[in-house]
């Protein structure tokens, strides 16, 4: 008894570092409009809509944040077994691993920005400066609680991955929880604001994202402050619920049958969050009513 309760304990404590994790990455991604609203960021000045936003996207959040959790994870694993501080080597991973993120942020918005010079999108040299440091900041936050995670699952719950290969596993899933999550409301709500409810985004509005913000041009400040309010900590509760529910169940139903335990729960937990959306889901629909078609939306 007294091993499950405190492995449920570490468990609540992985899920509230999985929890700032998720918020803080879901909020790094929309600065550098790194997900869901990126293609539209980039056609933007294809179609003549000329803008200030960040666009240091390379690659999707879940193999994004795979290499930067790993990074750091390989980087503290090696830390540690020069006998540094636990704490302290999860630190100085992590914060070499934002470098490397920084110079990943740099080079593509430089390079995606420079393929837009015939369509006359300049390098805005102060966006450069001022955003690429805001993601690494968050960013930082990201791979250190998720850093942290993973180490504490490994020394308090006996996990057998090494810290490397349990970052990569742990920075895949938060990418994906944030990308899945949060961009939606970042793409929908935000970059595409003016359009009406349910009207969906007509192809003669392709691009033609939101780029005046309540006083002169948005950048990708003002779209950190809009995700930080309700994307990012819905991307936060979710990649901290996977992480509980994950472990929660190992932790009290691996010794039942043989491991199976656990996986039937797991099914079971699957099966009631589904019931749950399909629910949420119906009842939205019923209450805002069927989405208008393209031609009423506009008029």
């Amino acid at each position: 008894m007294e091993e499950i309760i405190f492995g449920i304990g570490i468990t609540a404590l992985a899920g509230a570092l999985a929890t700032v994790a998720g918020a803080a990455e879901d909020t790094e991604s929309d600065i550098g409009s790194q997900g869901d609203p990126n293609s539209q960021v980039q056609l933007a000045p294809q179609m003549g809509y000329i803008h200030r936003i960040f666009n240091k996207a390379i690659a999707g959040e879940p193999p994004a944040y795979g290499l930067w959790v790993a990074l750091g994870a390989g980087l503290a694993w090696a830390f540690m077994a020069m006998q540094i501080n636990p704490i302290l080597a999860i630190v100085l991973g992590s914060a070499l691993a934002v470098f490397v993120q920084g110079v990943y942020a740099t080079t593509a918005y430089l390079g995606r920005t420079a393929s837009l010079a015939k369509f006359e999108q300049p390098v805005y040299i102060d966006i450069l400066k001022s955003m690429t440091t805001v993601t690494m900041a968050h960013a930082f936050v990201a791979i250190f609680a998720t850093v942290a995670m993973c180490h504490l699952i490994i020394s308090a719950l006996g996990h057998p991955f090494p810290l490397p290969l349990l970052g990569l596993v742990w920075g895949i899933a938060l990418g994906a929880a944030g990308s899945a999550t949060g961009n939606p409301f970042y793409g929908k709500e935000r970059q595409y604001q003016e359009q009406k409810f349910g009207a969906g985004v007509p192809i003669s509005a392709s691009g033609n994202i939101v780029r005046y913000a309540e006083a002169g041009q948005r950048n990708s400040l003002d779209n950190g402050f809009f995700s930080a309010k309700l994307g990012g900590p819905a991307s936060g509760i979710c990649f901290g619920l996977i992480v509980f529910f994950e472990l929660w169940r190992t932790v009290v139903f691996e010794p039942l049958a043989a491991g199976w335990g656990a996986v039937i729960v797991g099914v079971i937990v699957i099966l009631i969050f589904a019931i749950i959306d399909r629910y949420i889901e119906v009842w939205a629909r019923k209450t805002f009513g069927p989405y208008v078609a393209p031609e009423e939306a506009s008029s």
